[in-house]
């Protein structure tokens, strides 16, 4: 184990075993959010790290892991996609793929660990907000508690991803509570991934 990665407690083996705290706080956004994602497909996993050197020796670890099937560069950095040779089973759900990106220059998070996951829901729209009122009517409950969502003390971030005739566009409704994010859009990310080699 290295011995950076394990102080920071981000070497895989520790990663994992806090998986199931991590997926607690989500079932709780998801709760508060009244939104059902018992049946949900989880898309991915995500971890944020601050350290260029970090995410080198988490890259190297996590090939232990999985094959990496992307290393995109986006905003200037490496996001690096790996799909797990066995998915990771809690909760009841499969997750197939992890999420590492670089750190950004001048961007630090409030801390290294898991980030977000993201789930994948049908729904209509090419821009965000046509895919949140989707969202919405189908999930009445959501709907109801939706414009108070800030009170509850979580952040809401709707985004688009532009692409170049080459990326699936993915529209993306994020909700963010108390250091953990989850996020919500049409398209797997391996299918993004996919879409984007058949364009080459």
């Amino acid at each position: 184990m290295s011995d950076l990665l394990s102080q920071a407690q981000l070497h895989p083996q520790q990663m994992l075993a806090n998986l199931e705290t991590f997926m607690e706080k989500i079932k709780q956004l998801a709760q508060l959010a009244q939104l059902d994602i018992h049946n949900a497909k989880i898309d991915h996993i995500a971890l944020r790290v601050n350290d260029d050197e970090l995410a080198r020796l988490a890259h190297h670890a996590w090939q232990a892991y999985g094959q990496e099937i992307s290393a995109a560069q986006i905003n200037g950095r490496p996001i690096v996609v790996f799909e797990f040779y066995r998915p990771l089973i809690v909760e009841g759900w499969s997750i197939e793929c992890l999420e590492l990106p670089y750190p950004v220059s001048g961007k630090r998070y409030p801390q290294q660990s898991w980030e977000h996951i993201e789930v994948v829901m049908a729904g209509e729209g090419n821009t965000a907000q046509e895919y949140l009122e989707s969202l919405l009517m189908q999930h009445p409950k959501m709907a109801q508690v939706w414009p108070t969502l800030t009170q509850l003390g979580i952040q809401v971030k709707l985004s688009s991803p532009k692409g170049d005739g080459e990326r699936l566009s993915n529209p993306t409704v994020a909700l963010k509570w108390q250091g953990v994010t989850l996020k919500i859009h049409p398209h797997s990310l391996k299918h993004v991934i996919e879409s984007e080699r058949c364009g080459e």
